[in-house]
């Protein structure tokens, strides 16, 4: 049995394959998005940089056959040296319809979070939603196993799924919340119907002409034009949107003419 240098089993060269799962990044870290980051972080603080390394290789040489997500679970097929692929599983907890039905609720009450994520982005203020309801939305631990003959924890070929699944969460962000247990649709879906529930603070009643004629006629407020307010600087717009170089010192005596005449405009009443 062939032993590596730091001590664990070493099946020698992985066996070749054609159409395997091959991660993007061929070189530099693995991750692009700061969920995906995120979730990478976790398991280089944890797990044996050794293995890690070997795990990288493997992710980027196309050696992981199949890769499947479901709530709490991960299943994976990996080509090692051995003819026959391994297995590889990783599990973490997947909360129930009432967890979800809180998380949902209190993401809809954040309106830019339920917008980013209607509009498919993840939010990093998502965690701090997770965090108030007592769980996490990046797993601290992870239930893996592989049916190599490896004892170090994780191997290479758990290692390579890791990180093509952080790949995956770059693609698409909701099967994070998907291995927790809640996929894109349902989310959306719940988050949808809670805008449709909430009231909208624009909207007028509508009375029927025919309750309004007591009143209809009767005058109404004064159409008068609002006091002025106090004007902002005359530059400063010109502060805000810097114009090209050059030509600031021509646009500033406009600006100014431009607002001593709107001062002294007489109001019309």
């Amino acid at each position: 049995m062939p032993v590596g240098r730091d001590g664990w089993y070493d099946g020698g060269a992985p066996i070749a394959v054609e159409g395997g799962l091959r991660a993007r990044t061929q070189r530099g870290a693995i991750g692009a998005s700061w969920w995906s980051r995120r979730f990478i972080d976790i398991l280089e603080r944890v797990c044996d940089k050794g293995r890690l390394s070997r795990g990288r290789a493997y992710a980027r040489k196309g050696q992981v056959l199949s890769l499947e997500l479901s709530a709490g679970l991960v299943k994976a097929e990996v080509q090692g040296s051995r003819p026959r692929p391994y297995t590889v599983e990783v599990r973490v907890e997947a909360y129930g319809e009432a967890l979800w039905a809180e998380l949902a609720a209190a993401i809809a009450d954040q309106a830019v979070h339920r917008a980013r994520l209607l509009a498919g982005e993840m939010p990093p203020e998502i965690e701090e939603v997770f965090a108030a309801m007592g769980v996490d939305l990046f797993p601290r631990d992870l239930d893996m196993e592989c049916s190599c003959p490896d004892w170090g924890f994780p191997c290479k070929h758990l290692s390579a799924v890791l990180y093509l699944l952080a790949e995956s969460f770059d693609d698409d962000p909701f099967l994070v919340l998907a291995w927790r247990g809640r996929t894109r649709e349902q989310l959306l879906g719940s988050l949808a119907d809670d805008g449709e529930k909430g009231a909208d603070p624009l909207a007028v009643a509508d009375v029927p002409f025919a309750e309004r004629l007591a009143d209809f006629y009767a005058p109404g407020a004064s159409v008068r034009r609002p006091a002025r307010r106090p004007s902002a600087a005359p530059d400063l717009l010109l502060r805000l949107f810097p114009p090209p170089e050059g030509l600031a010192h021509q646009l500033g005596p406009v600006y100014s003419r431009l607002a001593a005449d709107l001062e002294g405009a007489p109001d019309a009443s």
